[in-house]
C-alpha cells in the first residue's frame, strides 16, 4: 500500500548498482535481504539481480533497512534530490574497474562538473551533499562510469 506523502519527503536508497554481482564486490549488495526483513512497510526488495531495491512509494524513510545492511549500502535520502551515487566501492581507478564495469574509479570528473559544489569524491567514491546539490545532472551526464543516476531519468543514456 502506498502511503500519501507531503514532498519534499525522504526514502531510503541503496548505493549499489548491481555490475559487481558477477566479480564477487566486496562493497556491493549482497542480496542477504536483511533489509527486506526490517522493512515494516514492504518497500524494499531484492530483484532479480541480487541487489536490493526500494519502491519510494511505499518507504517512509525510517531508515530501519539502514540501520540492518550489513553492507552499510542503504541511506536516507531527501527525494528533492534526484540525483544519487549508485555505488559504495572504495577501491582505487583500476581495482575498482575489475571488480564492477559501473564502479566508482575517483576520477573526480563530477567534482569539477559541479558548479554548486555538491559533490566530492571521499574514499575513492563521489558523495552528493544534498543540501547544496540543485539536482542539474549535468555529474551526471558527465561521469565516465554511470555511477552517478538522475532517478527521473531525465539524464539517462538511450
Amino acid at each position: 500500500m502506498a502511503v500519501k506523502k507531503k514532498f519534499p519527503y525522504k526514502a531510503a536508497l541503496v548505493a549499489c548498482h548491481g555490475g559487481c554481482r558477477a566479480t564477487g564486490c566486496t562493497y556491493g549488495c549482497t542480496g542477504c535481504g536483511t533489509c527486506v526483513s526490517a522493512c515494516k512497510f514492504d518497500a524494499i526488495a531484492v530483484g532479480p539481480d541480487g541487489v536490493a531495491r526500494v519502491d519510494e512509494a511505499k518507504c517512509i524513510g525510517c531508515g530501519a533497512c539502514a540501520r540492518a545492511c550489513p553492507q552499510q549500502l542503504i541511506h536516507v535520502h531527501d527525494c528533492a534530490n534526484y540525483i544519487v551515487v549508485k555505488c559504495s566501492n572504495h577501491d582505487k581507478g583500476a581495482a575498482a574497474r575489475k571488480q564492477c564495469s559501473v564502479s566508482c574509479i575517483g576520477c573526480r570528473i563530477c567534482e569539477k562538473t559541479c558548479t554548486a559544489s555538491a559533490i566530492h569524491v571521499v574514499d575513492n567514491c563521489a558523495r552528493i551533499d544534498e543540501a547544496y546539490c540543485l539536482s542539474c545532472g549535468m555529474c551526471a551526464v558527465k561521469c565516465p562510469r554511470k555511477v552517478i543516476h538522475d532517478l527521473r531519468g531525465i539524464c539517462a543514456e538511450k
